[in-house]
């Protein structure tokens, strides 16, 4: 029988990488598409900051509460997280363009409603908090949608430099946005700014709508969106690399959420200053991450990742440090600039590393399950400073979260950093298709698979350790219940064993194998003895609509069927 793995027929690849080309921080905006749609993105983000920093100045007017105000940077970034898995799920299964297009529509109308109700006075602390939740909303389904899409339009090569433009379009708008947000909110109000955030999501909304995506008829149906994001929590869980990735941002996130929740507050009390004040530490914040971005393609290249990550915490811990300390504007505003940069380079290290470390058809969940945890872990973050504040003090909570991001590099004793290579990662197709005798369809199930091999019992220990590996691989594209056994009376004979909860899952499974999956397959098939190839089986295990409930009852295949009128 034919074998269940990629490498016992001649894959066909899915997609052949591009070759390696000579590329720097802005060659991607080369490509139509991306230049046009990154272009709205700078001006998209324009009005998200400036929305910021009119919804927190507004919040200090409404109460004095530090928890409130900090609550603000929470509803910001809380639906990022609650909303982002299931907004990868359907990135993934439709067309990204069309759901980045539904993101940004809500959001739209989200800050449309907003300037409505500012305008008529009928703003209070929860509805301001209320509208942020529905605006981050809108830009939790558009964002896994965007940054997945980004793959489908630059090169292979050039995409560590188009996600670091990501990151830049946002800090590029975050240099000069803030202060923009504060003269605007000093000059017309919190009810122009949030004006200026509805119709800055235009242009964006627009330039989706005039890109002509390539339309692709998949091999196989879609999954419903449960198992989609059953699925991608199933790769993220079994992917180390990845999982290595979510946690450290998350506790990076929960960290260093204390520049994010407390500048405004940095602003008015620990330097007395207004609104203008509050846009200018944004402001010079963002011209640090710019910077931080625009070296992330020539940092990757050079420096070992759990190096570049550790240097990045460390020199933030210390800006922040600094800005618990400083009542000097002059001081604290070079202090924004160096946490700037390593914040952002910090951040688009570990986005570039998910990218690579993901295969296509589960990129956008785990793009969306590292800005869960990464924006969840700053949302928790932000509301912990604030309480933090409020017992000891702006200064001293400042103080408290930069000495914590310095003991950060710990981390790589416990979580090291993975190195992946993209190309490693790009999906392959088995050239055939696994005999089926049955009448089975995609929902029939549970499905069996077994694997036969024959292995020189003095190679055991070697065979053993790579078979641990291929469970994680398994397990991660839909396997349940996986395991190994060898035979009492033949130790040379071992046996995988694995489930897929129905046939069309199944299918699914066999179409994501990835260049890093076949390449360790082949591997374990260097230690089969038996030239004739692995031995497979693929049973139906509980196969009850396979058979007839009594011996009398027709056989639609062989018995005519007989229709008896009422």
């Amino acid at each position: 029988m034919s074998g269940d793995t990629p490498s016992d027929r001649a894959p066909k690849t899915a997609a052949a990488p591009d070759a390696p080309v000579a590329t720097g921080a802005f060659a991607p905006l080369r490509n139509r598409t991306f230049r046009r749609i990154w272009s709205a993105s700078v001006l998209s983000n324009f009005g998200q900051l400036i929305l910021g920093v009119g919804a927190a100045w507004e919040m200090t007017r409404l109460t004095d509460s530090p928890e409130m105000v900090a609550l603000v940077q929470t509803a910001m970034m809380l639906p990022l997280m609650l909303v982002a898995v299931p907004a990868g799920a359907v990135a993934d299964m439709f067309d990204r363009r069309k759901v980045a297009m539904t993101g940004l529509l809500v959001a739209l109308a989200s800050a449309t409603t907003l300037t409505t109700l500012a305008a008529s006075g009928l703003t209070t602390p929860w509805l301001l908090l209320g509208f942020c939740l529905l605006i981050g909303a809108g830009v939790a389904v558009y964002a896994p949608a965007w940054q997945a899409s980004i793959r489908e339009q630059v090169s292979p090569a050039e995409l560590p430099s188009a996600v670091a433009l990501g990151s830049i379009s946002y800090n590029l708008a975050r240099s000069f946005g803030p202060a923009i947000g504060g003269i605007v909110v000093l000059l017309f109000g919190a009810t122009a700014a949030f004006g200026i955030n509805a119709f800055c999501y235009t242009p964006l909304l627009l330039a989706f709508l005039l890109w002509r995506r390539p339309k692709t008829v998949p091999r196989l149906p879609p999954e419903r969106v449960d198992r989609a994001i059953i699925s991608g929590a199933r790769y993220v869980r079994h992917s180390s690399a990845i999982r290595t990735v979510l946690l450290r941002g998350a506790l990076y996130g929960f960290i260093g959420a204390s520049v994010a929740a407390l500048t405004p507050l940095v602003a008015r009390e620990l330097l007395d200053g207004n609104a203008g004040t509050y846009g200018l530490l944004l402001g010079v914040y963002g011209v640090g991450a710019v910077a931080g971005a625009l070296v992330t393609g020539r940092v990757r290249e050079r420096v070992h990742p759990e190096l570049a990550v550790g240097g990045c915490t460390v020199l933030t811990g210390l800006a922040v440090v600094v800005i618990g300390f400083s009542r000097d504007l002059y001081l604290t505003s070079a202090a924004m600039v160096v946490a700037g940069a390593a914040w952002m380079l910090l951040v688009a290290l570990l986005n570039v590393g998910v990218q690579l470390s993901a295969p296509r058809w589960v990129t956008g969940r785990a793009l969306s399950w590292f800005q869960s945890t990464l924006t969840g872990g700053i949302a928790f973050g932000a509301w912990m400073w604030g309480g933090i504040a409020g017992d000891l003090g702006i200064g001293p909570a400042m103080i408290i979260s930069g000495a914590c991001l310095l003991a950060t590099p710990l981390l790589a004793f416990l979580l090291p950093m993975p190195r992946v290579a993209s190309v490693a990662m790009e999906t392959v197709e088995i050239g055939y298709e696994p005999e089926v005798a049955l009448e089975i369809n995609r929902r029939s199930g549970p499905v069996v698979i077994e694997i036969d091999y024959d292995v020189d019992p003095d190679q055991a220990r070697d065979f053993y350790g790579l078979m641990l590996r291929i469970q994680s691989v398994r397990q991660r594209n839909g396997a349940y219940d996986w395991s190994l056994a060898r035979d009492i009376a033949n130790p040379a004979r071992w046996t995988e064993r694995y489930h897929c909860p129905t046939w069309g899952d199944y299918q699914h499974l066999r179409s994501r194998y990835t260049q890093a999956d076949l390449d360790l397959q082949e591997q374990i098939n260097g230690y089969h003895r038996d030239k004739g190839g692995l031995r497979v089986r693929r049973q139906l295990e509980r196969p009850f609509g396979s058979v007839r409930w009594r011996a009398e009852t027709p056989d639609p295949k062989t018995d005519p069927i007989t229709i008896y009128s009422p």
